[in-house]
């Protein structure tokens, strides 16, 4: 069970939770550079990208942190008020296409912010590959709500 489904006050560090996996395709990747601009030769040039040190088009690195959001976060989770930030991105090993990810998330802190209201939670993101290769890693930050009080 993903444990943002439950209410802040509900939820305890330690509280873990991996999700289903998800391929990236060519076709994420040029609806991403359409939708962001970002056109970079190495996502987007087969020919170059053959010449790196990769040996083929990588995904861009915010696309594979947005799909894991889209993993990780419930569309219908009853106490998330907003995203609160991300701290320590790191892309650690590149995702190609045909890659099939997962997110695996820990709750490695939660601070009050209005106690009784809601609170701050701090999660431990990390994506994995089909090979089980650590490709992102993060620690996120999500403002949620108390059961029983308004988002």
């Amino acid at each position: 069970m993903n444990f943002l489904d439950k209410y802040f006050d509900e939820i305890e560090v330690g509280e873990r939770f991996v999700t289903r996996g998800r391929t990236i395709t060519e076709t994420d990747i040029v609806q991403w550079c359409a939708l962001t601009g970002d056109w970079y030769v190495l996502h987007t040039n087969a020919h170059y990208a053959q010449s790196t040190r990769f040996g083929q088009r990588i995904a861009p690195g915010l696309l594979v942190h947005a799909v894991a959001a889209g993993l990780g976060v419930p569309p219908d989770a009853p106490a998330i008020v907003a995203n609160y930030g991300t701290d320590a991105l790191r892309f650690v090993a590149p995702t190609f296409i045909g890659d099939t990810i997962r997110l695996e998330s820990e709750v490695i802190g939660r601070a009050d912010k209005r106690p009784g209201k809601d609170g701050v939670l701090k999660l431990g993101w990390n994506v994995f590959n089909q090979n089980n290769e650590l490709l992102l890693k993060t620690d996120i930050q999500i403002l949620m709500s108390c059961r029983g009080s308004a988002n």
